[in-house]
């Protein structure tokens, strides 16, 4: 059964198939879940809700977002894409400055999107579950990051510039080709995990390079 208040909306598992053309019209909505509804699609209508703060699009069949998510500027809270067909994102998407979480995991991005790295209010991105073989240079912008998830994909390496997300405290590398790691991890000052379970060239009883077992002695937990 749905839940509905005048600024909350939760249409969870409604089996909608498409999203009614009343939801577009309730513009005072602060946030609305539309999770596992089987919605292939989402009209540019959404571009109405200028007062969400959290927009959850989970567990869908969507192959793409409106260019018209741009303009939900309020989203601060999260934004749920997970589970669903997308291989690539709006550009608009930079436009969602305030935004703190984001979880694109279990979709079909092969390229990581760019536009993710303008984002630097996100505190947490999931992308875990998806095809990328690299993570951009320009993911050094999200210096309020906390969490980095990116298990399961097809990561060999990472960017040096990974070494600039100041405030990160939590990277997720589980289940990737890792070939090689930068040093410049060790220059995180709040790192204080990094999972490398399932990562053959990491898993014991393979040594860990010098300046990973530093990090793992100052307190740092080294999963593997």
């Amino acid at each position: 059964m749905s839940d509905v208040s005048a600024l909350h909306l939760n249409l969870w598992k409604q089996n909608l198939g498409r999203v009614p053309d009343s939801v577009w019209e309730q513009i005072d909505l602060e946030s609305l879940v539309l999770a596992e509804n089987q919605l292939a699609e989402i009209s540019d209508r959404i571009a109405g809700l200028k007062r969400l703060r959290m927009l959850d699009l989970g567990h869908n069949q969507l192959s793409r977002i409106p260019d018209a998510i741009g303009n939900l500027e309020a989203l601060t809270d999260f934004l749920y894409l997970h589970d669903n067909q997308l291989t690539t994102l709006p550009a608009s998407i930079e436009r969602l400055k305030h935004l703190r979480y984001l979880n694109i995991s279990d979709n079909q991005f092969s390229i990581f999107p760019e536009a993710l790295c303008r984002l630097d209010h996100l505190i947490e991105l999931r992308a875990s579950g998806n095809q990328l073989t690299a993570v951009p240079g320009s993911i050094s912008q999200l210096r309020n990051l906390r969490e980095l998830h990116l298990r399961d994909n097809r990561l060999s390496s990472l960017p040096p510039s990974i070494g600039e997300l100041c405030g990160l405290r939590h990277i997720d590398l589980r289940g990737n080709p890792i070939q090689s790691l930068p040093s410049t991890l060790a220059e995180l000052p709040k790192l204080e995990k990094v999972d490398l379970r399932w990562v053959v060239n990491f898993s014991r009883p393979v040594e860990l390079p010098a300046w990973l077992s530093e990090l793992e002695a100052n307190g740092c937990l080294i999963c593997r």
